[in-house]
């Protein structure tokens, strides 16, 4: 199996002289995804709960809709290749659309289409001191980032706690993960709220409507798109989140 981080050596200059150090970096690996024995692409990513990652995507593109779909799933033993065995027959897309996704994310769902979500209007409600607990436990998940940095969190809430967490270098692979974790697991709570480091892209937006949550929060911005997509599918879009300070993009009147 090829492991999340990997030991390097660098040599860092500082105040005028040279210094020596050890250090953990986060591993970027090329893992293919083979469904029902057919190649589909090829991830770019950190090679860690890879049976997630391939389940989620092929459920944030549509291909399932839940756990009872997949006969099978496994990584092989070189640790770059997943193969999913689905019980039914699922036609690869004619064409994959690159995102703007770090490492390369792709995807075959047309930007403002297929995905069918109905949000309350004003539910869940969120107090303005929550949203700063929220980044906080947000920032208490990243382990792998404390070891090594470089590395993406998302995790789900039920707007009190994590629920689950998914780390990763490519930011969409997080949420990739998080689906999938949702179907192995079967966590689905009635209130989901997803927290990310990552930039809100349109790709990141498409699948936190996929996913079913109304709230979605970053540490850093949203795209234009996003923003456009968050007001499609009624999300409430809360960018550059803080302890004590956040900009509220859509809906707000989820915010109380």
């Amino acid at each position: 199996m090829i492991p999340a981080q990997k030991s390097i050596h660098y040599e860092r200059f500082e105040f005028q002289k040279w210094q020596a150090h050890d250090a953990e970096t986060i591993v970027e690996a090329p893992v293919s995804l083979t469904v029902n024995g057919d190649v589909w692409l090829t991830f770019m990513c950190t090679p860690v709960e890879l049976e997630a990652m391939a389940v989620g995507f092929l459920y944030n593109e549509g291909i399932i809709e839940k756990w009872d779909e997949v006969s099978d799933v496994r990584v092989c033993e070189h640790g770059d290749n997943v193969d999913v065995w689905l019980n039914h027959e699922a036609e690869q897309p004619k064409s994959w659309r690159r995102t703007s996704g770090c490492t390369g994310g792709v995807t075959a769902v047309e930007t403002l289409a297929r995905i069918k979500v109905s949000f309350e209007e004003d539910r869940p409600k969120i107090a303005p001191e929550a949203i700063g607990h929220l980044i906080e436990i947000l920032f208490e998940s990243q382990d792998l980032y404390r070891e090594t940095g470089g590395v993406h969190t998302s995790v789900l809430s039920d707007g009190e706690k994590v629920l689950l967490s998914a780390d990763d270098i490519g930011r969409h692979n997080t949420l990739d993960k998080i689906a999938g974790l949702c179907l192995m697991k079967d966590i689905w709570p009635e209130t989901r709220i997803l927290i990310s480091t990552g930039r809100i892209s349109s790709e990141m937006l498409q699948k936190a409507a996929r996913l079913g949550a109304p709230i979605l929060i970053s540490r850093t911005s949203p795209s234009s798109l996003s923003i456009e997509m968050a007001e499609h599918y009624g999300i409430t879009l809360i960018g550059y989140a803080r302890r004590n300070r956040f900009n509220v993009y859509t809906n707000i009147q989820r915010v109380s």
